[in-house]
């Protein structure tokens, strides 16, 4: 009667919880490991079963790389003091390893990765290419020139630089991302199950919202400079809050990147202040969200609100990524 009950249960499409066994006999998993089905069902306990109505399919991940300067806009060091090119290899390795980790999990998500390289060094980019051998990874080199009458006149050749490489990975994004679009900058350390996380919490709080929508991949400390009211959503095996900025690395459907493509298109024609104004306007409509605890930490200076996530090892993950 058991087994006839439980293949009635799996015919029917409902999940049986043995909770004396801490079994699903229906899943034929213990209930400490994985029971979601990406692109089909969220599980979590004991909350029980979201339908996935929001499936992903593929993602672009576009890296925006410069490995020259130290912090754009600062006259400060980053955390370990290193030159700007061990910041962009230990980035660049953490998320393939995110990468790995999330196609070894999920192998019919479809991912791509590009690299814009905004004028590296010969030595500095032969080190990154070989860090991307065999990894399925190409490299775009910024032409500033496709981007004079583009943006303003800036104060400086880094601005410019800087909103030349943004506009180009908005525009890669919006002609050949088919689903996700995941904007990545240089100076982030990844944790493993980032990519993995981002994409099954994706399909699970957009699948309940019944919207695309916005993912930051890092806790930054200004999240917790006011006393801002916010909304705590549950993911696929962890928290994630509610929130109305970020930096420029943030993942997002092209929908969203076409139905607001002038608000990207401003941030990237001239410095406003702050300098994600026309992204952030964004978030007053749409739902973005950032993980509760960090899945990435941004590596500036650290006594910067725009830095450091709170509770890291921030010396163990550096070290990780060597």
């Amino acid at each position: 009667m058991k087994k006839l009950f439980i293949k009635l249960a799996k015919i029917l499409g409902f999940e049986i919880i043995d909770q004396n066994e801490f079994t699903s006999p229906t899943l034929d998993k213990k209930l400490n490991e994985n029971l979601s089905i990406l692109n089909e069902k969220s599980i979590v306990l004991p909350l029980g079963e979201v339908k996935i109505s929001r499936q992903v399919k593929s993602i672009l991940i576009i890296i925006r790389m410069n490995t020259e300067i130290e912090i754009w806009d600062q006259n400060k060091k980053r955390l370990f003091e290193n030159p700007k090119i061990e910041y962009s290899y230990r980035s660049i390795k953490s998320l393939i390893n995110s990468i790995n980790f999330c196609q070894n999990k999920y192998p019919k998500i479809k991912v791509k990765t590009l690299i814009i390289d905004d004028n590296s060094k010969d030595e500095n980019l032969s080190r990154i290419k070989k860090l991307t051998e065999g990894k399925n990874i190409d490299f775009i080199s910024l032409n500033h020139n496709n981007y004079k009458a583009k943006i303003k006149e800036q104060k400086s050749k880094e601005t410019f630089s800087n909103l030349a490489s943004l506009l180009n990975s908005f525009e890669i994004g919006k002609s050949q991302a088919e689903d996700l679009v995941f904007f990545v900058e240089d100076d982030y350390l990844h944790f493993e199950p980032m990519l993995e996380e981002m994409i099954a919490s994706y399909e699970r709080i957009s699948s309940q919202v019944k919207n695309d929508i916005f993912m930051c991949p890092s806790d930054y400390p200004y999240f917790y400079m006011n006393n801002e009211k916010t909304n705590i959503l549950l993911g696929n095996k962890r928290h994630w809050r509610t929130i109305n900025k970020t930096l420029c690395t943030f993942m997002t459907s092209v929908n969203l990147l076409n139905k607001y493509w002038e608000n990207f298109e401003k941030t990237c024609k001239d410095r406003n202040d702050p300098f994600e104004k026309y992204i952030n306007e964004i978030y007053e409509k749409e739902i973005c969200i950032s993980p509760l605890k960090s899945l990435s930490l941004h590596l500036t200076n650290i006594n910067s609100s725009y830095g450091l996530a709170p509770f890291i090892d921030y010396k163990k993950l550096w070290d990780e990524n060597k």
